[in-house]
């Protein structure tokens, strides 16, 4: 017997263009001069606020100082031109030019009124004057006589507004200049800090969608949510790395699987094409046997397949743990009977939500991979109950038991330990059990020792 030559497989032509856009090299630099630019612009209005705030506080200040002093000043000038009024008798005659004169050193206009209003007196720059001004009565005797009208010149305190103000905005504007340089200076180290990791992280990621699986981002200096983004990658890339080697031991494991099935039935038929053996029950029924082992594999595939698509959809609804595990362990009765294993039944009420047909495929995987690790004469209890917020499955056996460096793996996909290694299957039943209770929102747990025996228990909301 001789294999069928294979067909020549075409060559695939090579990708050569980068995963990521040329201009991906660039997004460092732009990264951090947008944060330097946003850090300037954050100084920047911060000291813009400051100086409206404050000029707009010192305006107040000012004013109301101004308001005092046109107040204080004017009664200070109604009462000499009163003493003026009363010594003359009359404005007439009342001498004012030491009243006009003290107004004008002292950085005032003035106007003096007399009763009815008119102007008596004023100083020269009076008309001219503008701005706010404070009228004051002159009183003799308590009886008015006539008023002052004051108002502040450029000499005065309002020159001291005015020299104040221009000392608060050349203060505010160098402030404003030291404020932008040092937020320039701090946005440039900071974007530095946070833009180098990302940048570490970028070419790492482009290693690895070339085809460098080894690639890894490390430990970095950088702040807590990058060192754990970092993290999260090595974590991804090492499960990938995980998963390509589960994915190539099934393909190994499918392989050598396959290759004795079809080895047996190749040469069983050729046997019987050739004349070599007679067509006899015996025969028949071994090349029968390797039938069905391969049918069981393709099962296999094709359940795990189905489960990964009910993860998505599944349809929770209420249903009682305690009837799927009686139904589960009626189908599977004959088996536990055939191979010489007692099947103990103890299933209180347990209402959960799930699926029904799903869930029944948990507890099937669980029984069926109990009885293949359980000797003839052994036990596989089921049961069932409540345990506060959740509906409890457990299935415990007799068997040999797990060593304790397996027990992490026994959820993994196609993982067969040195036990299974002379036992039938494929090693996902119990990965797809574990996925089927995550998509049920709640756990499955395996506890053992090696000579005494498996407890697997499921753990689902109570419904």
């Amino acid at each position: 017997m001789t294999d069928a030559p294979r067909p020549r497989q075409r060559a695939r032509p090579v990708r050569t263009d980068p995963p990521f856009p040329a201009s991906g090299g660039h997004r460092g630099s732009t990264l951090g001069l947008r944060l330097a630019l946003a850090f300037l612009g954050v100084a920047l209005t911060a000291v813009a606020l400051t100086a409206v705030l404050t000029a707009i506080f010192s305006a107040v200040d000012v004013s109301s100082l101004a308001s005092r002093q046109r107040n204080e000043l004017a009664s200070a000038f109604a009462v000499a031109a009163a003493s003026s009024w009363q010594q003359d008798h009359g404005w007439a005659s009342a001498d004012l030019t030491p009243v006009l004169d003290l107004a004008v050193h002292s950085g005032v206009q003035l106007q003096v009124r007399d009763a009815a209003g008119h102007a008596v007196a004023a100083t020269s720059g009076f008309a001219s004057a503008t701005g706010p001004r404070a009228s004051v009565p002159v009183l003799v005797r308590g009886h008015r006589v006539g008023s002052v009208l004051v108002g502040l010149t450029a000499s005065g305190l309002g020159a001291a507004d005015r020299v104040l103000r221009t000392a608060l905005l050349r203060a505010i504007a160098g402030t404003a200049g030291l404020a932008a340089l040092l937020a320039l200076a701090v946005g440039l180290g900071v974007s530095r800090r946070i833009t180098r990791p990302v940048a570490r992280l970028i070419s790492v990621t482009r290693a690895m969608a070339a085809g460098d699986r080894s690639a890894r981002a490390g430990e970095i200096k950088a702040p807590g949510e990058l060192r754990e983004l970092a993290a999260a990658f090595d974590h991804m890339a090492d499960t990938l790395d995980h998963e390509d080697k589960i994915r190539r031991d099934l393909v190994a494991s499918v392989a050598h699987e396959l290759r004795t099935p079809v080895a047996v039935l190749q040469a069983g038929h050729e046997a019987l094409l050739d004349g070599v053996t007679e067509p006899t029950p015996e025969e028949l029924s071994s090349l029968r046997d390797e039938v069905l082992r391969l049918a069981r594999m393709v099962e296999d595939l094709q359940t795990m397949a189905a489960a990964d698509a009910a993860v998505l959809q599944l349809t929770r609804e209420r249903h009682d743990l305690a009837e799927i595990a009686a139904v589960a362990a009626d189908s599977l009765a004959r088996r536990f009977e055939a191979a010489g294993v007692k099947l103990d039944r103890q299933l209180a009420s347990a209402p959960a939500l799930a699926d029904k047909r799903w869930m029944h495929q948990v507890v099937t995987n669980l029984l069926g991979n109990a009885l293949k690790f359980t000797p003839a004469g052994g036990t596989v209890t089921i049961r069932t109950g409540q345990d506060g917020p959740g509906a409890v499955l457990e299935v415990a056996d007799t068997g040999i038991g797990i060593p304790a460096d397996e027990l992490p793996r026994v959820f993994d996909r196609f993982w067969r330990g040195q036990a299974a290694a002379h036992t039938s299957g494929s090693g996902i039943g119990l990965a797809i059990a574990a996925e089927l209770a995550q998509a049920h929102s709640g756990t499955l747990t395996a506890a053992s020792q090696p000579g005494q025996g498996t407890r697997i228990t499921l753990t689902v909301p109570r419904a």
